[in-house]
């Protein structure tokens, strides 16, 4: 968009508002962005580049986004399917939804010997499938493992009982992160909660703040960007007065992805030098752990930062920048999970420049790292239907193909 562009678009914008009998403030929690956001937008400020973004305010504003934009793609109606997917997190979903043991409240199960070893790898094993976005076998594990921890942990020897408490928390971890990535923020939510409250009877006070970062992986997915904001900053800030500059390497891992979250989050808000700030402080964060690491599951280091980078430039609109930083990163040493939103992201990007070409290439590499986080996640689907829109006859057989795959058509 050009700058005259980008104050005709604004004032576009800004006369259905008001057509709506809308303020900016009423219309910005409409679309779950800030009021700030959408005053930058009116007056020409803040480019609107994403094809998701021109329609969650298309949608807002009730007008078709060919009226904000007239050289937006036309999406065909289509109807909506009769039969619902299946949800590879269905029995995990189930396992939150009540509690564990209830007969554990009853004082009916006796305290007995636990095989804490065992359970730690089974705890180790879930994380494993987390990474890798194996949902399935992920739910089938945990539907017996999870009260198998909840009762151990109740019923456990003072001696082992923290240790118990902790391998809880990581598995609440865990479930909160799948959660996330297959859009069941609301289950997300539950996990993290849950999560929080077993770390804190661990003892183990950066399980407790890990826990957090997941809660506000939560309420980003849920659009509650206050909520996310509240929860990061708050335990950002404690963490930070209490470590001040002799952080161990596992606190900066905590810190350093919560300075992510932030980015996130300010990012989806639209705020971009919020977004930026935050990105160069987890990028101070990172050079002072010096390594790539895994502290809480976090994956927190250096090249993890720029993976986020590259997500955030897509956020912001900026696909130069994220194809820049993207293309030139060794994710190798990462988990599957990493790599494949490395390459997710940067088929968002180049479909942000509708180079569909070279966005087809990155989600199907990225489909074939990890085929779960291709076929469920919300970005990607949106992003092929934005690609066969862009393409339209001219769509190559392989996006189709693609499109089958993730039950992705416009």
């Amino acid at each position: 968009m050009t700058p005259e562009e980008r104050r005709a678009f604004g004032a576009r914008v800004a006369r259905f508002r008001e057509e709506r009998g809308l303020t900016q403030k009423q219309l910005a929690a409409e679309i779950g962005r800030t009021a700030s956001w959408l005053s930058q937008v009116e007056r020409g400020i803040q480019p609107v580049n994403r094809l998701d973004v021109l329609r969650l305010l298309a949608d807002g504003l009730g007008v078709s986004v060919q009226e904000l934009r007239a050289d937006a793609p036309v999406q065909a109606p289509v109807e909506e399917p009769s039969v619902e997917l299946p949800n590879d997190l269905d029995q995990a979903r189930l396992v939150i939804s009540g509690h564990a043991v209830p007969e554990v409240v009853l004082g009916a199960a006796s305290p007995g010997p636990a095989n804490v070893e065992e359970l730690q790898r089974a705890v180790d094993r879930v994380w494993e499938l987390t990474h890798a976005n194996e949902f399935a076998e992920l739910s089938c594990m945990l539907g017996p493992l999870v009260p198998r921890i909840e009762r151990a942990a109740r019923t456990a020897t003072p001696s082992e009982r923290g240790r118990l408490w902790g391998l809880l928390s990581r598995t609440y971890q865990a479930l909160a992160a799948a959660f996330v990535r297959q859009d069941e923020a609301d289950a997300a939510w539950v996990a993290a909660d849950r999560a929080i409250r077993a770390a804190e009877e661990s003892g183990n006070t950066l399980d407790v703040f890990a826990s957090i970062f997941r809660l506000s992986q939560a309420f980003v997915r849920l659009k509650h960007l206050d909520q996310a904001e509240h929860s990061a900053t708050t335990a950002l800030n404690a963490l930070e007065r209490h470590y001040d500059e002799g952080a161990e390497p596992e606190a900066l891992s905590v810190i350093g992805a919560l300075h992510l979250a932030l980015a996130l989050i300010h990012a989806r808000a639209g705020d971009r030098t919020l977004a930026r700030q935050e990105m160069k402080r987890a990028r101070q964060v990172g050079v002072r752990l010096g390594e790539d690491r895994n502290d809480f599951n976090l994956e927190f280091g250096p090249t993890n930062v720029e993976i986020q980078a590259v997500s955030i430039a897509v956020e912001l609109g900026d696909a130069g920048e994220a194809i820049e930083v993207g293309t030139a990163l060794d994710t190798s040493a990462l988990s599957l999970e990493r790599r494949a939103r490395l390459k997710m992201d940067l088929g968002r990007a180049y479909a942000q420049r509708r180079q569909v070409g070279e966005a087809l290439g990155a989600l199907l590499d990225a489909e074939e790292l990890s085929p779960d986080l291709i076929h469920t996640h919300v970005a990607a689907r949106d992003t092929i239907r934005d690609l066969l829109l862009f393409a339209g006859r001219t769509a190559p057989p392989e996006l189709k193909q693609l499109a089958d795959r993730a039950d992705a058509h416009p």
